[in-house]
């Protein structure tokens, strides 16, 4: 794939690094809001209604594009 303007500097390793990386941390960060989320609430017995937020909107988002790619693939 010849990509315009850095095409001489970035070629598609770097691209499907780029993409593993970005889903890898959005999967660790998932992750921790949600670990962190139960730690609070069974610990300190309270809700953090922010960080539940956080880790509904990365399950609705992995589980809607999962049916995306399943769907288009």
């Amino acid at each position: 794939m010849k990509i315009p303007l850095v095409g001489a500097v970035v070629d598609e390793r770097f691209l499907n690094h780029r993409l593993k990386s970005t889903s890898l941390a959005g999967i660790i960060t998932g992750v921790t809001a949600t670990l962190l989320f139960a730690y609070r609430y069974y610990v300190n017995h309270v809700w953090s209604w922010d960080l539940l937020s956080v880790a509904l909107t990365f399950v609705g988002v992995k589980m809607a594009l999962m049916a995306w790619y399943l769907i288009t693939d």
